[in-house]
């Protein structure tokens, strides 16, 4: 069902009902987590909001994780 045809229905009900399901959805928004980035979240915000989101998510780093990431390579030739 599209937006559209959602507020087609919306405007057959009868006042009552809009206004309860206005109050629904307005509950469901404070209820919702805020999902937008707010253009002042300053980096230590967005490393405790990623650690949130890892602990949500059961997400879990340890040493193996990181094992052997480092490049052991000498580096780039250089011709003299």
């Amino acid at each position: 069902m599209t937006l559209l045809e959602i507020v087609k229905l919306v405007g057959n009900l009868s006042q009552e009902d809009k206004d309860s399901l206005f109050e629904i959805l307005k509950e469901e928004k404070i209820k919702a987590p805020q999902k937008t980035k707010s253009n002042n979240e300053t980096f230590w915000e967005m490393t405790l909001r990623f650690r949130e989101k890892m602990e949500q998510e059961g997400i879990e780093f340890n040493d193996a994780d990181f094992a052997d990431l480092r490049d052991k390579s000498v580096g780039r030739e250089v011709e003299l």
